[in-house]
This record gives C-alpha cells, sequence and structure tokens, in this order.
C-alpha cells in the first residue's frame, strides 16, 4: 500500500504537469492570436493607418521570428530541460504582449510581435520532449490531443476575449489585461514541475546522446520532411483561420466584431475537441493490437480531406451555410492534429532528438503561419475577396494528405548511430 500511493502521487502529478503545458500552450496562443480581433477593429486601423497588405505583415511578424528560433529552441529543450527555460521565456512574452497596449507606431508594434514570436518559439519543443519522456505509446494521443486542446481553445477564447475588451474598454486594456494576466500561470509551474536543470556531468551525457542522432540523419529522413510538410499544410489552414477568420466574418459576411469572436471560438473549440476525442480513438484501437503507424495515418488523412469543406463554406449562399461549413471544416482537421503530431514528433522519431526534430517542424509550421499571414493578406488586396485565399487552403489540404500516405514510412525514419562512447570502445 506504501509503494501505491507514491505511485499514485507521480501518476497524478504527471497528469496535472501535462493539464499546465495545455494552459500554458492556450496562453501563448491567446497572446499571439488576440491581435486578429484589432486587426478587425476600425479605430486600430484607424490608428495606425494600416492597408490590407499592412495587417497580413503584423500577422506574420510573430511568425518569422518564432520559425527563426524553432531549431535553437529545441537545441535548448534537449540540453537544459523544461522548467526553467521554459519559465523565463514565458515571462518574456506575457511582459511583450502587455507592452503592446503601449506602443504609438507601427515599427514598435512589429517588434513587440518579433519578441513574442522568439520567446513562445519554446513552448512546442519543450512540451514534446516532456510528453516523450513521461508518457508510452499507448497514452502519446490522448496526451497530445489534451496538449493540442490548449493550441485550439487558445485562439477559440483569444479572438472573442480580444473583442470583448475592444468593444467594452479599448485595444490598449486587451493587449495590457492578456499579457499581465498569464504570468499567474508561473506559480503553479514552479511549484510542480520537476527542476531538470542539468548538472555539468549530465549535461556532457546529454550531448553525447544527442549526437547518436545527427542533424544530417535528421534532414535526410523523408519522414521528417513528411512531418514538415503535414505541419505546414495543416498550420496553414488554422493559421488563416487565426489571423485572418475574424475579419472575413465582419468584412465579408457582414458580422460584428463580438459574433466574428464567437464564430471563432466555435471552430476552434470544435477542432480542440475533435483533436482530444479523435487521438484517444487511435490510442484504443492501438492498444488492441492494431499498427500505430496505420491507424493514425488513417485518422490523419480523413482529417485532411474533412478540412477540404472549407471551400463549401467560401461558396456558401447564405451566411449560416458559411458559418455551418467554416465551424464543421476547421473541426474535422482535428482528426489530424494529435495523431499527425504523434506520428511524426514521437512514434517515428528516435527519442535522443525530440527537442530536435520538433524544433525542425515547428520551423515548418511557423512558416506556414507567417506565409497563411501574409500571402492571404496580399490575395485579398488583389482579388477583393476572401475566396481565393481559402482555394489556396483546398489545394494545400490535398498536399498534406498526400505526404502523410507516401512519406511516414518507419524505414525512413531518422538513424540512430553508436554513441561516440560506444565508437571509442570499439
Amino acid at each position: 500500500m506504501e509503494t501505491g500511493k507514491p505511485e499514485r502521487r507521480g501518476i497524478a502529478n504527471r497528469w496535472a504537469v501535462l493539464a499546465l503545458l495545455a494552459l500554458g500552450v492556450l496562453i501563448s496562443f491567446v497572446d499571439r492570436t488576440s491581435i486578429s480581433s484589432t486587426l478587425a477593429d476600425a479605430d486600430f486601423i484607424r490608428h495606425f493607418a494600416l492597408t490590407d497588405i499592412d495587417r497580413g505583415w503584423i500577422n506574420a511578424a510573430f511568425f518569422w521570428s518564432y520559425g527563426l528560433f524553432q531549431v535553437p529552441m529545441g537545441w535548448v529543450a534537449d540540453r537544459y530541460g523544461v522548467k526553467w527555460p521554459y519559465a523565463i521565456s514565458f515571462a518574456l512574452w506575457c511582459v511583450a504582449t502587455a507592452l503592446m497596449g503601449a506602443v504609438t507606431a507601427l515599427a514598435s508594434l512589429v517588434v513587440m510581435r518579433l519578441i513574442i514570436g522568439m520567446a513562445e518559439a519554446i513552448v512546442i519543443p519543450a512540451s514534446y520532449r516532456w510528453i516523450r519522456n513521461n508518457f508510452d505509446e499507448k497514452h502519446n494521443g490522448l496526451a497530445v490531443g489534451i496538449l493540442a486542446m490548449g493550441n485550439k481553445f487558445g485562439p477559440a477564447l483569444g479572438a472573442p476575449v480580444g473583442a470583448w475588451f475592444i468593444v467594452n474598454y479599448s485595444w490598449q486594456v486587451m493587449f495590457l489585461a492578456t499579457g499581465l494576466v498569464g504570468l499567474i500561470w508561473l506559480a503553479p509551474w514552479l511549484l510542480l514541475v520537476r527542476n531538470d536543470l542539468p548538472s555539468k556531468a549530465e549535461l556532457v551525457a546529454a550531448n553525447r546522446s544527442a549526437r547518436v542522432v545527427s542533424l544530417g540523419s535528421i534532414l535526410a529522413s523523408p519522414v521528417v520532411w513528411g512531418g514538415m510538410i503535414t505541419n505546414f499544410c495543416y498550420g496553414y489552414f488554422t493559421f488563416y483561420c487565426m489571423t485572418w477568420m475574424p475579419a472575413y466574418l465582419v468584412e465579408q459576411r457582414g458580422l460584428s466584431i463580438s459574433r466574428s469572436g464567437l464564430f471563432t471560438f466555435f471552430s476552434f473549440a470544435g477542432i480542440a475537441i475533435v483533436a482530444a476525442l479523435a487521438g484517444s480513438a487511435a490510442d484504443l484501437i492501438i492498444a488492441r493490437g492494431k499498427d500505430p503507424i496505420l491507424v493514425r495515418k488513417v485518422f490523419t488523412v480523413t482529417g485532411f480531406v474533412g478540412g477540404c469543406t472549407v471551400l463549401l463554406g467560401a461558396y456558401a449562399p447564405t451566411l449560416q451555410m458559411a458559418l455551418f461549413w467554416n465551424v464543421l471544416s476547421l473541426s474535422l482537421l482535428g482528426f489530424v492534429t494529435a495523431n499527425n503530431l504523434v506520428l511524426s514528433r514521437l512514434t517515428l522519431i528516435p527519442r535522443q532528438a525530440i527537442g530536435l526534430v520538433t524544433g525542425v517542424q515547428q520551423l515548418a509550421t511557423s512558416l506556414a503561419g507567417g506565409v497563411a499571414a501574409s500571402l492571404s493578406g496580399w490575395l485579398l488586396h488583389v482579388s477583393g475577396s476572401y475566396d481565393l485565399p481559402m482555394m489556396v487552403i483546398l489545394g494545400f489540404l490535398v498536399v498534406g494528405a498526400m505526404a502523410t500516405i507516401f512519406l511516414y514510412r518507419p524505414e525512413w525514419s531518422p538513424k540512430v548511430t553508436d554513441a561516440p562512447s560506444t565508437l571509442r570502445q570499439a
């Protein structure tokens, strides 16, 4: 009985930390996407004299620095653990978000977005490293699904919360509130998470272990490239919705800012719930003896195909049908979320390189955000309609399905070589 109690406490702590990671992801997405509501606000647009192209670049600024720092932050997570790098980065992006409420020039606004992107780059590599070290294959789908709920409920909440502050107060108050309130998260994080900052001896061992999977092997792996393609294609759709959906609903469908935030919430709540359910369903099927790679590939392809219904929303003749297809298409993409991430960052990747591979793949995801934000702004500018940006989404979803089918093969995973110490003994 005595030995069982510590074990149960350890299990409870593991899930509690996972919940904190999901909440941390949620806060990061609130802080990065709340600006989408301000970009649909006429006062904000007049204040900075913004064009459609300017709005695209403001959205994209975050993703360029976010992408640039993915690989370095993956390296940091592999070498220096999760607890303290995450805590320091978290505090930095919250403060930068709050300071966005004080800027008076477009250049300053862009600089704050760049800082937020740099700091938030730690979130995903650190989270996946912690999951790989604390969960096994039969729980990976649920664990990643729960984590993914954070990055979907983040924009789901960010849009309506941002809209509420703008309507009732101002965009300045919105940035200040969302930035400072998030700092409360640091207290339970510092109390619950074990200090995994390595000693000098452990750091030497970590460096030796990491070298058994070379960067060359990672970049030569079709699995890694498949993950980059699928994450880009998935990310292009989700980041388009994060950055442009409120403006689309206001400008093309005639909704108020408040109602646009509400329907953005429904869309991202839908994908969050489906992501957790689909990840858990795949876990149950795998637990019954089915091939985990095949099961997760089927779920992923199903999600990409389901997401293609976005084009039905673009050409829907009524507001009600447009809203229905907008919500449904993004919700169906939830079949991709957890299962694709488990395949591309856990199941098919050697444990020693989780942080670095995640960082490499997050580079593609970040690129998707920058391209979706800026390209959609340009397409809107040249066509005068949101129909063309949505047609581009359809093309990327088809590419994502094809990459899943043909590139996720275990024999194409990054290769593990003998550790340097083993080679010396030989």
